[in-house]
Formats: structure tokens, sequence, C-alpha cells
């Protein structure tokens, strides 16, 4: 009994986490409701008093929502400037024109991780279907052989490299530079697109595990002939814009690259809301429409790209009312002192923890967030410096990433689309994606002791 009393707030996380999965998994309902439920029953069950927990709560939403709101909703902005410029099926078109098949899969990884940094997973799966069905038409292959390709490059940005949501969110959960997680998510996510994507389609190609398929009947337009590849340079130009300042704002000061009014100025141009606020406007001045209905277009379009931000910014500040809750009640020290004990290192505890809810509940991002509040107590009882924890950022990406499976709408919109059978699409998506997760892990591991 006196064990009990003594642990009652890591009992009271531990039933909390897996009233979180049952709420999620059984009732469906969504991360944002489940996480407060699971961060108040937490914050009760330590002992906290009603007003105490709900000042918890409050505390975390705000401190977290307020570091990156404005990130997460310019970034969803920049990615429509770019998409709507056309940019997106451009840039894909100029970097693929004239290569065989083989090159093409592993220039699809590559524009997988490009696109993917300022638009969404789906979004650019979308925008670039009929580009992969152009490419299987062409090469008489299975729409896979290029697809894979392609979702790996769209899935390791997406859970590596801000300013996607997930990465951003564990950045400001771990208390750890944007900028640092960028420089490591670029190292770690790229190797793992192109072995979980090209290299994995090509072994899957030579041995005919790569089915046909049945997918949705969507004209792929010109055969990429039939562009303007300034618009592609333009777009790449524009991509790499907001991550190369951010990475020098990062850098500037520790690598002794600037100093005085150079470095202050570096150093502002690389804060995220600065450096996306000043993507967004040569976004908009260089791809700018050029009549009354574009531009009446473009504000819908904007106006449209910020109704999932609203849903990702709940399920994130929810996320970090759990990580307050958990450094308030004593239950996150309790966790890290008991992880260190058993010898599991902040790195190996990300992944693991972020693998485990990403198989139970499905989503990629409530899986960071959530790992992210749990791995923040660990990484700090551990004194990890920025660089460290931008790679245990990495490793929660990676364990995020992999076994994308039946709960996972992403599953399902790659089933649909290749038209696939359950077991065609485990064979072909979830292998690419947990190939796509470890990897990032062991790129993680292997930087690790050299920082």
């Amino acid at each position: 009994m006196d064990w009990i009393i003594e642990n009652r707030a890591l009992l009271s996380m531990l039933l909390s986490i897996a009233a979180l999965l049952i709420l999620i998994m059984r009732a469906r309902m969504h991360p944002f409701a489940a996480l407060l439920i699971a961060s108040i029953t937490a914050a009760l069950g330590a002992g906290l008093a009603p007003h105490a927990a709900i000042e918890a709560v409050s505390k975390g939403m705000g401190g977290t929502l307020g570091g990156i709101a404005a990130v997460i909703g310019l970034g969803a902005m920049f990615g429509i400037l770019v998409e709507h410029g056309g940019g997106i099926s451009a840039l894909a078109r100029y970097v693929t024109q004239g290569t065989g098949a083989k090159a093409t899969r592993w220039m699809l990884g590559l524009i997988g991780v490009i696109i993917a940094i300022p638009v969404f997973f789906d979004v650019a799966f979308i925008i670039l279907f009929p580009l992969i069905l152009a490419f299987a038409k062409k090469f008489k292959m299975a729409p896979l052989a290029f697809g894979l390709p392609l979702l790996a490059g769209l899935a390791a940005a997406h859970a590596f490299i801000p300013p996607t949501p997930g990465p951003i969110a564990v950045a400001q959960a771990l208390g750890v530079d944007i900028g640092w997680v960028m420089l490591f998510g670029l190292i770690a996510g790229v190797p793992a697109a192109l072995l979980g994507g090209p290299l994995y389609a090509n072994y899957a190609e030579r041995r005919g595990w790569l089915p046909m398929g049945n997918p949705l009947d969507i004209s792929a337009g010109n055969d990429g002939k039939d562009f303007d590849p300034k618009i592609a340079k333009t777009a790449l130009m524009l991509v790499l814009l907001p991550l190369l300042l951010i990475i020098c704002g990062a850098l500037a000061k520790p690598l002794g690259i600037a100093e005085g009014l150079i470095l202050n100025i570096i150093s502002m141009a690389g804060i995220p809301v600065i450096a996306l606020l000043i993507a967004c406007g040569v976004a908009f001045f260089v791809l700018r429409p050029n009549n009354d209905t574009d531009k009446a277009a473009l504000r819908k379009a904007i106006e449209k790209s910020l109704e999932p931000v609203g849903v990702v910014l709940l399920v994130t500040g929810a996320g970090g009312a759990f990580k307050q809750v958990l450094v308030d009640t004593g239950a996150g020290k309790s966790l890290a002192d008991i992880a260190l004990t058993a010898g599991f290192t902040p790195i190996l505890c990300g992944f693991i923890i972020a693998l485990l809810l990403r198989i139970a509940q499905g989503s990629a991002t409530a899986a960071m967030i959530t790992a992210a509040s749990l791995t923040f107590p660990i990484a700090s009882a551990a004194a990890l410096n920025q660089p460290q924890l931008a790679l245990v950022a990495v490793a929660i990406a990676g364990g995020a990433t992999a076994f994308s499976h039946v709960n996972d709408s992403g599953f399902w919109l790659i089933n649909r689309y290749f038209g696939l059978s359950t077991p065609e699409t485990f064979k072909s998506w979830t292998v690419s994606s947990t190939i796509t997760g470890f990897t990032g892990l062991m790129v993680a591991l292997i930087i690790y002791p050299f920082i």
C-alpha cells in the first residue's frame, strides 16, 4: 500500500494512458477530447485539486500553442501558395523529365521529401497521383513501383522535417530549437525516404511483390513536356528558402558564421515565424495571380488550407496539456527515473513510445505529440544538449512513421487510390513505412555518440 501511495502519480499516468488508447481506439473519440480527458484524469488521480488540474491543463495548452500556432498556420499558408501557383506538379515533372524508370523512382523519393515540407502528406499525394499513373503507363510497370518512392518521401518529410505540424510540436514539447530539428530531420529523413521508397520498391519489383492493383481512373493530363521549367525552379527555391533561413539562424552563432549586426539579422530571419513570413511574402510575389478570378480562388484556397490547421492545433495543445500535467504531478520525473535506471536512453524511449502509440491509434502526428510529452521528463533528467534533443525528436518521428496499418487514414487513402486489397497494402505500404521509420532511428543512433 505504501508503494502505491508513493507512486500514485506514476500509476495515475499509466492508467490515463490506457484510458487514452481505449477512448481513441474503442470509443473512436477524437484525440483532442481524449487527450484532455486523460490529462485531467491523470492530474486528479495524482492528487491535484480540481482547480490546480485545470490550471495545469490551461498552462500546458497556452504554453504549447503560444510557440507554434503561428508557425503551423504560416506553414499551411506557404504550402497553398506554392501549390496554387503550379509549383508542386511542375517541380515533380521537371526533376523526373527524361529519366529512366529506375532513376525516376529515386528522383520521386527526393521529390516527396521536398514537396511534403510545405504541403500536407495527403494533399501532395493526391496532387501527384496522376503523375504516378503516367509513369506506370510509360514504363509499363505497376503504379506502386513509382508510388512507394513518392509516398516514403512524403511520409519522411511529414514526420521528420519542420514546418510540418508533427516535428514542430515535438520540438516545442522537448524544448529544442526548430533549426536543429530541421537540420537532423533532413539528415535522417532523406536516407529514410530513399531506403523505404525507391530501394524497397526496386527490391520488391524484382521479386514480383508489387501488385498492379486497380488504381483510380484519373487522367494524368499531359506527358510532362508541356510545362514551364521556370516555375519548377522557382518552386524549389521557395521550398528551400525557409529551411535555409531557419537552419542558418540556428547555426550562425554556434559556428561563428557572423557577428554583430549581421548575426542579429541572420538570427531574426531564422526565427521560424519570421522565416515563414518571408517565404510567404516571396511566394506570393513571384507566384501571384494575374487576374481577379485567380486572386479570389487563391483566397478561398488559403482559407480552406487553414481548416485542418485548427484540428492540428487543438490536438497539439492537448498534448502540451498532458505534458504539463506530467511535470506538475511529478509523474514525469518518476517515469524518467525508472527509464534511466533501467538503462533506456531518451532516444530509444522516444522511439519505442512513439512506435507503440502509432500502432495503437494510427495517427502519426498524435503519436509524436503524445510521445514527446512522455519523453520530455526523461530527456530533461538526462540533461541533453540541443543537438541531442533534436535527435530524440528524430527518433520519435521514426517511431511514429513505422507500421502504418488499418487504423491509419493514410493506409486507406493509399489502399483506395491504388486499388489494392488489404493484404497487398500491408505488403507494400506498411513495409515501406516501417523501413522508413526504422532507418530514421538508425541514422539518429549513429549520429548521437558524436555530438
